[in-house]
């Protein structure tokens, strides 16, 4: 097959060569970066949070009143749900990992530098002894909280307990030429904090920040009237518990709140809450990607189907000339590849282009060349599974066409 020909006979159909062209370069150049973009999200919503995630009830509670201490009613209400039948532990705590909600400070090696911006970042856990087992993490050095270690705190105290549990990796950028354990940080000037335990991996409540790692569990009761219990149920009791949770609480005291949607949540719930964004993203995209290699397709059936209309007459010519059907089926299919090579080529340019403006615009990371391979590999491929009906009824002309007159 003779190149020169077909670029000869594209040059005569200027108008609709162009346009499929960028038809393949645009949707090229939207389909890798959306691709990329279902990739980082899906990648997200599998992230894990260094829990063991089964078997979790995550409860939101705030109490209805202003009573001088809600310390008692939180232990009342901890002692009932840790009493429930199929309840294996169970704790109290201002957030959890993937809550969307929770507080964050600075961390410093000095009590100089504690409360500026050159601490270390970390997301702070309130809990007690039962923390740890309750969220299944796994300790790998030091200990756990003691009951008598744990200790309440008011909203306008700074949290700085003696004690605390940090992750590795808050320890490991803390302090990455030694042991953590047993060192003095500070959260608050003046008032030192002794790590007494490292945890393999906890995240943060949010999806999306800075050191997902960066976790600080301390044994703290905040006295206030918005609280979460987190609870570890036995297995195969997740369910009882579940539906009968509600009915304890409102057992010791109904003046409280617990919202109809996100009161009670198991952790998958808590889970596809906090990643429905992404997950809605990832479909959005996904349908996106689906139209526009629809719309590609079906302009290139239209566009070949329009071109084998008006050469019905030249291709009985090459019929009755000697050509083969095989010849006449390669002619459109080699066509249509140089038309979509073109628009691979500058939609390889659109879609970097693409990438870098949403670099800087929304802190994306830089596309791989992966997408622009697969990108290119799915456009060639729809584009010559897309022409080759057209092509295939193009070859099936009689060679009788070229006596008839138009």
């Amino acid at each position: 097959m003779q190149i020169r020909p077909i670029l000869a006979a594209l040059r005569r159909h200027k108008a609709g060569t162009i346009l499929i062209a960028l038809q393949i370069a645009l949707t090229l150049a939207i389909v890798c970066n959306a691709l990329f973009i279902i990739h980082e999200r899906v990648e997200r919503v599998k992230r894990t949070t260094g829990m063991d995630e089964s078997n979790v009830i995550a409860v939101q509670n705030r109490y209805v009143g202003s009573p001088p201490n809600f310390v008692p009613l939180m232990k009342t209400d901890l002692q009932a749900i840790r009493s429930m039948p199929g309840v294996q532990s169970a704790y109290v705590t201002n957030s959890f990992p993937l809550r969307q909600g929770g507080w964050s400070t600075s961390i410093s090696r000095s009590s100089e530098a504690s409360g500026t911006r050159n601490g270390v970042q970390s997301a702070l856990y309130f809990g007690d002894e039962q923390t740890l087992a309750t969220l299944g993490v796994k300790l790998i050095a030091g200990r756990n909280f003691t009951p008598g270690e744990v200790t309440s705190f008011e909203r306008e105290q700074p949290p700085a307990p003696p004690q605390v549990i940090i992750t590795k990796a808050l320890a490991d950028k803390l302090f990455p030429d030694g042991n953590a354990l047993g060192k003095t940080i500070y959260y608050v000037k003046e008032k030192p904090s002794t790590i007494i335990g490292i945890v393999e991996k906890l995240t943060v409540p949010w999806t999306d920040f800075g050191f997902m790692d960066h976790v600080t569990i301390m044994p703290l009761l905040f006295n206030s009237s918005y609280q979460h219990f987190v609870v570890r149920t036995k297995q195969g009791q997740q369910d009882a518990v579940f539906k009968s949770i509600a009915n304890t609480l409102y057992g010791t005291s109904r003046m409280r709140v617990l919202p109809e949607k996100v009161g009670v949540r198991t952790f998958e719930m808590v889970r596809a809450r906090a990643y429905e964004a992404d997950r809605g993203m990832a479909i959005l995209m996904s349908i996106v990607c689906g139209v526009l290699l629809a719309i590609t397709a079906a302009g290139i059936v239209g566009l070949s189907s329009f071109w084998v209309g008006q050469r019905r007459k030249q291709i009985g010519v090459r019929r009755a000339l000697g050509a083969r059907k095989s010849d006449i089926l390669s002619y459109f299919m080699t066509e249509n590849f140089l038309i979509a090579l073109a628009g691979v080529v500058v939609g390889i340019v659109l879609a970097l282009g693409m990438n870098q403006w949403m670099l800087t615009q929304f802190e994306m990371q830089r596309l791989s060349f992966t997408y622009l391979l697969i990108g290119v590999v799915v456009l060639l491929g729809l584009g010559q599974a897309a022409v080759f009906a057209p092509a295939l009824r193009a070859s099936r002309v009689s060679p009788v066409e070229a006596t008839r007159s138009v």
